[in-house]
Order: C-alpha cells, then structure tokens, then sequence
C-alpha cells in the first residue's frame, strides 16, 4: 500500500466533517444539485465538493445501489443486447417449476410495458401472429394514441376472434386508434388463394400500413411441433421438405436457417403475411420468445438482423449468450441472405 493510501485510510473524519460529508451528498445525490450549486451554498471550491463526495463513497457514508424489479435480470440484459447489437433487450426471469415452458405469460406483460415506451403518438403498430404477441395485447393498459395493423393471417380462422385479432383490437381500444385486423388464415392451400385473398377490400386495406408500420410486435417459433404455427400448418411431406433446406426457425411465416438466411421461399406465396424486406424496414421490430426449446431458433432469427429488440428470459439468454460466432450487430440491419 502507498504511503498516500495508507495516510488515507488512517485519517477519521470528524463530526463537523461527517455532517458536512452528509449534508453535500444529499444535495447531490437527493435533491440533484450541482457540484458548483453547492460549493456555492457551503463555500467552498468545487474542487473540495468533488474530494467530499469522493470519501462519503470511499467511507461508506454514501451507498449506491442499481435496483430494478426482482423479474428482471438487468446484466444479462445488457450483456445480450451487446452481443446482438439489438437497440433492446429486456431478459425475465424464467419460471422455476417449469424449465419448458416456452413463452411464459410474464413475457408478454413485460413486452406490453416495452411498447408502452417504445410506440408515440401518431405510430403504426404492426402485431404479428403468435402465442406471445396475443399475451402482451392482453396484458397492454398504456398506449399513446397509434393505428394498429395485423402483420399475418391467423393460425386457425376460426379461433380468429381469440386470437390476432382480438390482439389488434385490444391494442387499438388501449391506444383508441384505429384497427386494421385480418380476417384470414396465414398458410393457403395455393399461391393464387393466396393472391385473390391480398385482393380482398379489408385485407388490401390491412396491407397497405405495411409500409408504414413504425414498430411491430412478432413471436419466434423453432421448427418443431406445438412450437411452430407453419410447423403445425404443414404435411409431413412439406415439413420434410422444409427440414432438408435447414430450417432452423420461423417468424411470421418466414423460414430461417440456423445462420439466419432465408430458406423456403417459395412459401411465402402461399401466405398472408408482412414481406421481409418490408419488416427490414421497420424502424423497430421486437421479439417476444423465450424458453430452452426456443433458444436455438431465436439465435437464427437474431442473425437474421430482421429484428432490434428482444423480450426474452433468463432460460434461452444462457444459450444466446453462449450461441457459435458473435453475430453481426442487427442494428445495422444485416442482409445475410440478400433480401
């Protein structure tokens, strides 16, 4: 130890100093004062008030604690946001009793205080299809005033009014803006239902705010059953096919490898669902997704640099922090496939 830091530690502050020392830092650290404002106040230099605020850290007369809600991991979110290069990402604690669990509610209510931040009066917000997006509608109590769209078509046509587009309208009645749902399934029979469908009045109307949409709303799923809308919508044989490309993920009925490049494109025509390239440019697109079974597919769809926000949990942050090569930052929006 030098003979300054041992001089240092040796000297006692007095009582006179002590109150001082207390009285600078509530100034400070409480009322927001400047250090010159209250070098004014005691007068002294400003020089000392820095030196005093310095021992009341060093002397444990002053603590600074970084507290935030008890679900939320704030390390692991800054280190994932940093790894991705995402504008945003929020990581929860993942469920105790239930390891695999993919997409706990408590997601959603999490992304629906993120919107809450995110979406200013006079945005188009675009909500995809998903498990998740449906959680954080429901959970949704603050929105500034904003259209709200539908990005897809909907997993079950006739599940629609509990599904996407109750989302949509629950969003809208929040924000009292208008809503803009569709009424369709996501995966056609052919590209050319698919074609005369985009004709029809209301959902023309839908996609013409694709375009406009100034943050959107998706869920990720993996290439497996229960965990998969597309998944879920194909025959073994189109699965299989699928498989052989590489698919590693979906979002929004896109299919990514494990790299994040497009596979399958050819299923997009058969779709109702937002382009790409039009969620590329998006000025913020946030995931909701989350859980051990998920974690590979959220890595793809991360690499895929389509998305700049991430709501997720502790379970898959662990893979993603962990998951092959650093990615590419996604805030420069990446095109690793062309698109």
């Amino acid at each position: 130890m030098s003979g300054m830091s041992a001089g240092r530690s040796a000297m006692r502050m007095g009582p006179a100093e002590l109150v001082q020392a207390a009285a600078m830092a509530r100034r400070f650290y409480l009322e927001g004062k400047s250090k010159i404002q209250i070098a004014e106040e005691f007068g002294v230099s400003r020089f000392k008030v820095a030196r005093v605020l310095e021992t009341a850290l060093e002397r444990d007369l002053v603590r600074i604690e970084i507290r935030v809600p008890a679900e939320l991991d704030a390390e692991r979110s800054d280190a994932l946001r940093a790894r991705y290069g995402l504008r945003h990402a929020v990581v929860v604690e993942s469920p105790a009793e239930a390891e695999e669990t993919t997409d706990p509610e408590n997601l959603g209510e999490v992304a629906a205080d993120l919107l809450g931040e995110l979406v200013e009066e006079g945005d188009v917000l675009g909500l995809a299809w998903g498990r998740s997006t449906i959680h954080m509608a429901a959970a949704l109590d603050r929105l500034p005033p904003c259209t709200v769209v539908q990005l897809t078509g909907v997993y079950d046509a006739g599940t629609a009014e509990r599904g996407s587009v109750e989302a949509v309208r629950r969003a809208a009645q929040v924000s009292g803006g208008d809503a803009h749902p569709i009424y369709a399934p996501m995966l056609l029979p052919d590209a050319a239902t698919a074609t005369a469908l985009r004709h029809q009045t209301g959902i023309a109307r839908a996609f013409e705010y694709f375009d406009k949409v100034t943050v959107a709303c998706v869920s990720i799923g993996s290439w497996e059953p229960g965990i998969s809308t597309v998944h879920d919508m194909l025959s073994d044989e189109e699965r299989a096919h699928y498989a052989s490309l590489g698919v590693a993920a979906e979002m929004s009925a896109h299919l990514f490898d494990a790299d994040g490049r497009r596979v399958g494109r050819d299923l997009g025509e058969r779709c109702i669902t937002v382009k790409a390239d039009q969620l590329r440019r998006i000025p913020e697109v946030v995931a909701i997704a989350g859980g051990q079974r998920k974690a590979a597919a959220i890595d793809a769809v991360l690499r895929s640099g389509l998305v700049t926000s991430l709501v997720t949990d502790t379970s898959a942050a662990d893979y993603l922090m962990t998951a092959g090569p650093t990615p590419k930052p996604a805030l420069g929006r990446t095109d690793p496939d062309g698109i």
